[in-house]
């Protein structure tokens, strides 16, 4: 298969200090390991290109962008929640990172590729309609979703997103939308706190217990998405791949493994070949620990690649590097 990978470097240009967890390090960390394994070669690797305004404004109002707008900071850094802080350049990174995903929908429609992988960053799944929040700024996977339906008349877009948090902003732009189905895996209870016990018919919450490892994991997604999926039958599966929930990341407290990301891609990739001609997007959420992150990712890329789960190359050497750097 042909697995796209897609990413900026205005990516990096985005930080909220240096002892923020959502630092530009993550992406080092995920090339490095990509790169060490052999898997980053394998693919078709393209930069993204900046959404518009047109292209955000089909998920967010004009007037919150504008709003975002003004509160970017000549120099330094501004706060807009406990969590979420920008500096000059937190935008324009965002709006690779959406424009990243609208890519990833062109490429796959197009049948330029078979699947794709986003590595960007800020990531976007918190981000709701009019709120910007959990290091988030612009609701990327939202962004794609609705561009797909714009651009390409996808009307069953299933977004399944297994990051450690709740897709909050992503059930507050689709929540009761039949043209959307929304899955979403999450430790409970555990931040945002909204949303987690919604009750729209498109919004299937899979809530895991402190503590959950891999069997609980697959059991949960095999008993709470599945059937949903083969009933709505989609026609693009978009992910949001968040690795937090990795048992080395002590972000939250879910203990999956580096294997548990390459079952959970092929389960997606196993719906998105019955009922959407392949079309999967991917795009990048949450993980933090640096090494388990490049591990984690490196086993889902492979799995969009139809590579089975496997170390390729040892140790985390380049990780290492990257975290010596910070020092």
């Amino acid at each position: 298969m042909i697995t796209g990978y897609i990413t900026h470097p205005d990516c990096q240009l985005h930080h909220m200090g240096p002892e923020h967890p959502e630092s530009p390090l993550r992406l080092e960390a995920i090339r490095a390991r990509l790169s060490l394994t052999g898997t980053l070669q394998q693919t078709m690797q393209t930069e993204a290109r900046p959404a518009t305004e047109e292209e955000l404004a089909l998920v967010h109002p004009v007037r919150h962008l504008r709003a975002l707008d003004k509160c970017l900071p000549e120099t330094g850094i501004v706060t807009l929640d406990s969590d979420t802080m920008m500096n000059p350049d937190s935008l324009k990174a965002a709006r690779v990172a959406a424009g990243a995903v609208i890519r990833g929908v062109d490429q796959v429609f197009r049948r330029q590729s078979d699947n794709v992988f986003c590595a960007v960053r800020p990531p976007g799944h918190h981000a709701e309609a009019t709120d910007a929040m959990g290091f988030c700024f612009y609701n990327n996977i939202a962004v794609g979703a609705a561009y797909a339906r714009e651009k390409y008349g996808a009307r069953r877009i299933a977004i399944l997103d297994f990051d450690v948090h709740q897709c909050n902003g992503t059930i507050d732009i689709f929540k009761d939308d039949p043209e959307v189905l929304v899955c979403t895996s999450f430790q409970f209870p555990f931040y945002p706190w909204r949303y987690l016990r919604s009750e729209w018919q498109n919004v299937v919450n899979t809530p895991l217990s402190a503590g959950t490892d891999s069997a609980g994991f697959r059991r949960a997604i095999e008993d709470d998405w599945l059937p949903a999926l083969h009933r709505f039958k989609p026609d693009l599966v978009l992910l949001s791949s968040g690795f937090d929930a990795h048992r080395e990341d002590d972000m939250a407290e879910l203990c999956l493994e580096d294997e548990d990301f390459h079952w959970v891609t092929r389960m997606a990739l196993e719906i998105a070949e019955l009922y959407a001609d392949g079309r999967l997007v991917s795009v990048l959420e949450g993980g933090y620990h640096l090494a388990s992150l490049g591990r984690s990712v490196d086993a889902h890329v492979k799995a969009l690649l139809g590579l089975p789960f496997g170390d390729g190359a040892g140790g985390d050497e380049g990780v290492v590097a990257v975290e010596g750097n910070r020092r």
